[in-house]
């Protein structure tokens, strides 16, 4: 029987969950986020699954990700956090729109190992209320998403065109 490391996992987990109770004071001033996706990281071994996404948006152009993904890592059950930033151009636009991201991902399962992330990212509409999302980047493997995100924004919020 393999032991699962679940450190690099549960840092990441831990993390969010800290900068989720400091931002908790903020949560009129951001939009709010949340959406699925699938996730591939193409390495040995490879892992894909699917899972959960939150965010939080601060102001116009960066965002704090939390995503939660189970799967299948070399054919054994296994878990993928992470813990990311995006840096979008127009956070305020309706048209598609490329950010970039990097953050930390970990996961629990088969191999046990945490990685630093780095992608780019190409979203439907970031100013509008949902909209599918594309990512690629390095971190644990070529990582390849998918997923569809739908927002909440506070009362003052005007979006461009």
């Amino acid at each position: 029987m393999r032991r699962v490391a679940v450190r690099p996992f549960a840092g990441a987990v831990g993390t969010g969950v800290i900068l989720a109770l400091i931002a908790a004071p903020l949560g009129a001033q951001t939009i709010k986020e949340w959406g699925i996706q699938a996730l591939g990281a193409l390495a040995d071994p490879a892992f894909a699954g699917g899972g959960a996404y939150g965010a939080l948006r601060f102001g116009d152009r960066t965002r704090a990700a939390v995503t939660l993904n189970p799967g299948v890592q070399d054919g054994q059950f296994a878990f993928r956090g992470e813990l990311l930033g995006h840096l979008l151009i127009n956070g305020r636009s309706k048209r598609p729109q490329v950010y970039a991201l990097a953050g930390i991902a970990g996961v629990a399962g088969p191999t046990g190992r945490g990685w630093l992330v780095m992608g780019a990212g190409l979203e439907a509409s970031p100013g509008g209320r949902s909209g599918w999302a594309l990512e690629l980047g390095v971190g644990g493997g070529v990582r390849i998403s998918a997923g569809f995100r739908w927002r909440r924004f506070p009362p003052t919020w005007v979006p461009s065109q």
